[in-house]
């Protein structure tokens, strides 16, 4: 087992560190979370996985999340901000890294592909590059007092928050001692990124020339099935979904076959 190594902060943004470069896998992992969340649940079990299997693996918490300061509120960062934190973090590592983006991290990924290239990319319940928009009409189908709870209150984090956290990140299966840990840590999020820039402010496909993997949850209440099948047709590949795991795929009890899904793609490009 490698050792977890303690948190660090570099340019005031928050990053989890583990594992080494090696000659058989010498491009390091840059895990980015999504919308409410922060580095911590990429060290549920996926960065100590890669560690173990002789990965550089690392997570960062965007600017306001987790243990990331930000020189702004967080409800005034931008995407553009969020892109340029994932830079700055991919700017200090010694080669040229893997990608690897959920939810809006996805969203953000997508984005900073459009202007640096990287070695490759996973996109895992990627926001799809139309963006929020069929997100947020889905919740305000489902739920409309609480979207208008939501937007009343200025807090985007209510739609993941009890009760409705198992419908939005987990599949109907997991335990809910899982569900009750990730309710209590879902944070607050920006309303510039999530309300404006994730609607109108979207990714442009036709510039990634990057090689991606698309992986989502056949059950995720949150990015439905078309939406990471449309993904994957946008960067001219296959989607890949997997049975009975909700939005969270990396806290979910089968997040060993995702993790595994991404070591196999990147053994198949041989890095």
């Amino acid at each position: 087992m490698v050792e977890r190594m303690t948190r660090a902060t570099r340019a005031s943004l928050e990053v989890i560190d583990k594992g080494a470069a090696t000659g058989v896998h010498p491009a390091p992992l840059l895990f980015v979370h999504g919308g409410c969340h922060s580095a911590w649940y990429w060290d549920e079990g996926f960065l100590d996985y890669f560690a173990d299997r002789g990965f550089r693996a690392v997570a960062l918490s965007l600017r306001g999340h987790g243990g990331s300061s930000s020189d702004k509120s967080l409800h005034r960062c931008s995407m553009a901000d969020f892109v340029d934190d994932v830079g700055t973090v991919a700017d200090t590592m010694d080669a040229s890294v893997v990608l690897v983006g959920h939810s809006v991290g996805g969203f953000i990924v997508q984005r900073y592909l459009e202007n640096r290239n990287c070695t490759a990319a996973v996109l895992m319940a990627s926001l799809p590059p139309s963006g929020a928009r069929g997100v947020s009409v889905r919740v305000i189908r489902r739920h409309p007092l609480v979207a208008l709870r939501s937007n009343l209150s200025l807090r985007p984090e209510v739609v993941f928050k009890p009760p409705l956290t198992r419908e939005s990140l987990f599949s109907r299966n997991t335990p809910q001692e899982i569900v009750d840990a990730c309710a209590e840590r879902v944070e607050s999020e920006s309303l510039r990124a999530m309300w404006f820039d994730a609607m109108f402010r979207l990714p442009n496909p036709s510039a990634v020339t990057t090689p991606m993997l698309v992986l989502g949850g056949a059950d995720d209440g949150t990015i439905t099935n078309d939406d990471v099948r449309a993904t994957a047709r946008a960067y001219q590949t296959e989607a890949e979904l997997f049975p009975g795991m909700g939005h969270n795929m990396m806290l979910e009890p089968g997040w060993p076959a995702v993790a595994g899904r991404i070591e196999s793609w990147l053994f198949g490009l041989r890095l």
